[in-house]
């Protein structure tokens, strides 16, 4: 039997490359913003949009998109002007875009609660023709941003008031990284679930950081593993008949345990040969300042 033969599977395996290349391409700006668990929060709000398209008989992935990029705003918004309020208004953000998903659901004719289960973790059976065209765009947008504008977006995301000071302007690309990252939420929701896309997001990216020091070596390790465990745990579902999310999850994990493992010898080897080249007591050079070297080593 083979996989290819039928065009539901076609369809999952080219959205789960698409979400394996764009949700760690723009997690590793979260991991580096320290906003890891922003995409869990994105995929509360995104609920809202699904229950939107059932109610109002449109795409679910278009509406989910259009609430989804508002709430990313509105977050942004609560970071910069909500202060010590911030995390209960955060708090009720998130809470408040998954009751609204459930409500507006069951309020659809014919709709219930079981009509969330293949966007809150995924379904292969479920992608549609229509559901790819939308996911070949969204991915094809934020491949654009976290490529096209790499250096201006590591710069944010590394120190703002250093790239303040260069004249970038911060709030903008801040609040772009936010509307790029509720796009990729949409992005994954046919294939990982608005639940567990976060996942997808930070595993790699961590997975990644423990074998290289430079930020393209991680980006391209990141995508790599990202892409590698989406279609594995993909092909994996089809043949075992498992949840795709989870299973993709838990290959990401292991992938994380595994790299953790292997990357440990290395870190020993390098702590040595850092030790050697600046014996105690010896007066040190002239230190590159931390923002400027992390900005060198972007790599391109």
């Amino acid at each position: 039997m083979d996989i290819l033969d039928y065009a539901f599977m076609q369809r999952a395996l080219l959205a789960a490359v698409l979400v394996g290349i764009t949700a760690p391409a723009i997690g590793i700006y979260l991991v580096q913003r320290r906003q890891p668990l922003m995409g869990d929060g994105i995929g509360h709000v995104a609920m809202t949009g699904v229950g939107l398209g059932f109610l109002l008989h449109a795409s679910p992935v278009w509406m989910a998109t259009l609430v989804s990029v508002l709430g990313a705003v509105l977050m942004e918004l609560i970071r910069w002007y909500g202060r010590t309020r911030g995390d209960i208004a955060l708090a009720m953000l998130f809470y408040g875009g998954m009751a609204g998903g459930v409500l507006f659901v069951n309020l659809a004719p014919g709709g219930s609660n079981a009509n969330l289960t293949s966007y809150l973790f995924g379904s292969l059976s479920t992608v549609s023709p229509s559901d790819v065209t939308a996911i070949v765009i969204l991915a094809a947008f934020v491949a654009v941003v976290t490529l096209g504008l790499r250096r201006q977006l590591f710069a944010v995301s590394q120190d703002e008031e250093f790239a303040r000071v260069t004249g970038l302007p911060v709030r903008a690309l801040n609040l772009l990284t936010a509307v790029t990252a509720a796009v990729t939420v949409t992005v994954a929701m046919r294939v990982v679930g608005l639940i567990l896309v976060s996942a997808l997001m930070v595993v790699p990216v961590a997975a990644a950081q423990q074998l290289t020091r430079s930020f393209a070596a991680t980006f391209a390790i990141a995508v790599a593993l990202g892409v590698t465990v989406s279609v594995g745990g993909t092909v994996t579902s089809f043949y075992q008949d498992v949840p795709p999310g989870a299973t993709i999850v838990l290959l990401t994990i292991a992938a994380f345990v595994a790299l953790t493992a292997a990357a440990a010898p290395l870190a020993r080897r390098r702590a040595r040969a850092a030790a050697a080249a600046h014996p105690a007591g010896d007066p040190a050079e002239c230190a590159i300042p931390a923002t400027r070297k992390a900005a060198e080593e972007i790599g391109v």
